[in-house]
């Protein structure tokens, strides 16, 4: 896997927060919705392994969900995450 994925849902607010990161790093990602598609979501929980929406990666790097990667954020280990992911993209 490559560049950033994030599984998300239209009406979690977890999802708009993670997404607002994102977005206001200049990343683009790829985002994949699981409304109404459980054979989507069944892929995502097998990656995953958890249920909850958003899961996102990095690269090949499983980052969690939303509160993960602000704490990543917080701990200054976001943008080398970004930066060490040859298929991220800014934009």
């Amino acid at each position: 896997m490559t560049g950033v994925v994030i599984y998300s849902s239209a009406w979690c607010p977890f999802c708009i927060r993670a997404k607002h990161l994102l977005d206001s790093k200049g990343v683009r990602y790829e985002e994949v919705s699981v409304d109404g598609k459980p054979e989507v979501r069944a892929e995502m929980t097998r990656k995953a392994g958890r249920t909850s929406v958003p899961q996102i990666w990095i690269g090949p790097t499983h980052v969690g969900g939303c509160d993960d990667l602000y704490a990543l954020e917080r701990a200054g280990k976001l943008d080398a995450l970004l930066q060490s992911s040859p298929q991220t993209e800014t934009h």
